[in-house]
């Protein structure tokens, strides 16, 4: 199920673009504008988003450790929403639905602090490889975010490797040490 999910990710948001509306540019765009409001195909990006979420929770939740689970779960649930609640048009003439682009962000932003305490507390509760690999993943949440802001124009690339590196440590490589039950 899970290389299911991520290869629907990959699929969804290496495909969706080019169905999606004109001028949609992968460098620059990121994959909540494929779910905008007005976005052609909107419903596929936002089903993505809902599976990669309860995916997310499924993965956490299979282990004993209560961290992974209530940090799994806030990025899965808040995923899931992020996929619910649309993106403001970034096409002229769509009327925004304020309220839905201001829960997507909300839930957007508590993904993204759920995915970095997940990996944090990794960090910390690992050894060896899996430790470096985690510290990698921190790092990545928390920079990649802030050169998006930083350089707009290559934000949808910057977000995909965001996206390709913690769906492929969460899903296939993250194993939360045996023995612990916090």
């Amino acid at each position: 199920m899970r290389i299911f999910v991520f290869v629907t990710f990959l699929l969804v948001t290496s495909l969706l673009p080019l169905i999606s509306f004109d001028g949609y540019q992968i460098v620059r765009h990121t994959t909540s504008h494929l779910g905008s409001q007005g976005a052609p195909f909107a419903w596929v990006m936002n089903i993505t988003f809902v599976l990669l979420g309860f995916m997310a929770i499924l993965v956490t939740w299979q282990t004993r450790i209560w961290y992974y689970r209530v940090w799994g779960g806030v990025f899965g649930i808040s995923l899931c929403f992020t996929g619910l609640f649309r993106h403001a048009p970034i096409v002229d003439g769509i009327t925004t639905i304020v309220w839905q682009d201001t829960w997507h962000s909300i839930f957007a932003t508590t993904t993204g602090i759920g995915f970095t305490l997940l990996a944090a507390g990794h960090t910390v509760m690992s050894r060896g490889a899996q430790r470096w690999v985690a510290l990698i993943m921190t790092t990545v949440a928390i920079v990649i975010p802030i050169a998006m802001f930083g350089i707009p124009e290559i934000m949808g690339i910057l977000q995909r490797v965001m996206f390709i590196s913690a769906f492929w440590w969460l899903f296939f490589y993250m194993k939360p040490p045996s023995g612990l039950s916090v």
